[in-house]
């Protein structure tokens, strides 16, 4: 009866042993794979701040690149020196062009264009307008 006992007590024992060694074990996978997912949130935060100024700076760019273009597509009514006329639906356009303009193929009266164009200003006038008023604020 004492060597069972015995056994048992040393089982036991072997148990809690194991079971402590086990608990090491578990604490310090769980602390290595916190400190690992903490260094790739670091990571993921890094490339993500790199990704954002990067898409920032490349709107800038674009918004820096000039006016925006438009189009107009239709025959051409007439055509000078200084101007193309282009029939659109009902409407006349005539799109004003300089020596720097770019021409592709034959363009004459009756030929289908494709004419790329910006807006810009030739002239502003600013005028003296009203200051801007400010409401009162409601009581209640």
């Amino acid at each position: 009866m004492n060597i069972s006992l015995y056994r048992r007590n040393t089982e036991d024992q072997s148990g809690v042993l194991r079971k402590r060694q086990i608990c090491r074990l578990g604490k310090s996978l769980r602390t290595k794979r916190l400190f690992y997912l903490i260094l790739f949130m670091m990571k993921l935060k890094t490339l993500l701040s790199a990704v954002t100024v990067g898409t920032l700076a490349l709107s800038n760019l674009a918004s820096a690149a000039g006016p925006k273009t438009y189009q107009v597509t239709g025959p051409v009514l007439e055509v000078t020196d200084s101007m193309i006329a282009v029939q659109k639906g009902k409407d006349r356009w005539e799109i004003a062009r300089d020596s720097s303009t770019k021409v592709g193929g034959d363009l004459k009266v009756g030929a289908k264009v494709t004419i790329t164009y910006t807006m810009t200003a030739t002239e502003v006038e600013a005028k003296a307008g009203k200051e801007a008023k400010t409401s009162p604020a409601k009581k209640p």
